[in-house]
């Protein structure tokens, strides 16, 4: 029985649930913030309180692999315990690795992330595409086989990106909308959003691409690295409706109260739904 496929199931809870990403990224300082110690107990912890009070009711949650590989095999553990009990919970989960090389090696890291056999099976991926967007096809098939879902570096919010992101390809292009039309080629004919999306950070006023992709564009930076969901429009222009606007320091600093994180994504997610229903 063939899934359905990724891009459908986020426009379903987008539509649902609002438009919002929130990435559970278990710093060192967040921790302490939140009371814990920097240690598998309070990783443990942290975690499980953000999915406990967020799956049921955000679109995405996004944990940042990082953080848990920090703590070896056991915070490995932490994170495949989130990822199991934040699908059942219905949120869709996007493991934030941004993974990127080639051959066999990126087919090892999309069965980690993409089979459905994996214990750290995703609904969703984030993807580095600058060894070639060829390179990411084992990821790209092994989604399509799933129902899983790509998320491909385009422009990122970090300033140090544009000198890779904005170069020129031989064509004129930049080589970020290089990689943009790739994407584009990839969810031609897709309803009602194809499954594989761009990042495009939300702090970099005009983005200056074209972002018709048909897929969904996670959108970093809300919250603590400046950008608010007003500014969303004038980023993404006519393409606003299909951005997944990600928040994390934003929401998680109202921890480690349960209630506290839900009307801080709440109240992010009213802001978004009001930014793009005004645009």
């Amino acid at each position: 029985m063939t899934p359905e496929p990724f891009g459908a199931r986020l426009r379903h809870a987008m539509d649902t649930r609002g438009p919002l990403c929130v990435g559970i990224d278990p710093h060192a300082s967040l921790l302490t913030s939140w009371g814990l110690n920097d240690d598998i107990a309070g990783l443990e912890r942290f975690t499980r309180t953000v999915v406990e009070a967020l799956a049921d009711r955000v679109a995405v949650l996004k944990p940042q692999s990082a953080f848990f590989e920090r703590f070896g095999s056991r915070g490995i553990a932490v994170l495949e315990k989130a990822v199991e009990e934040a699908r059942a919970a219905g949120a869709l989960v996007l493991m934030d690795a941004k993974r990127g090389d080639i051959g066999s090696t990126m087919g090892a890291y999309a069965a980690t992330y993409l089979d459905k056999d994996s214990p750290l099976f995703s609904d969703a991926v984030t993807v580095s595409p600058y060894l070639g967007f060829g390179s990411l096809r084992p990821a790209l098939d092994a989604a399509a086989v799933s129902g899983a879902g790509v998320f491909v570096l385009a422009l990122t919010s970090n300033p140090e990106g544009a000198e890779v992101q904005r170069a020129t390809a031989a064509d004129g292009r930049s080589l970020a909308q290089v990689m943009l039309d790739h994407m584009a080629v990839e969810n031609a004919g897709a309803t009602p959003l194809g499954s594989v999306g761009a990042v495009v950070g939300a702090t970099l006023g005009d983005a200056g691409v074209d972002l018709a992709v048909n897929g969904p564009l996670l959108a970093p930076g809300i919250g603590a690295q400046g950008a608010t969901p007003a500014d969303l429009p004038r980023v993404f222009g006519a393409a606003v409706g299909n951005v997944v606007p990600s928040v994390s320091r934003g929401v998680l600093r109202h921890g480690p109260d349960a209630s506290g994180l839900r009307e801080a994504a709440g109240r992010f997610a009213d802001e978004v739904r009001t930014a793009v229903s005004e645009s």
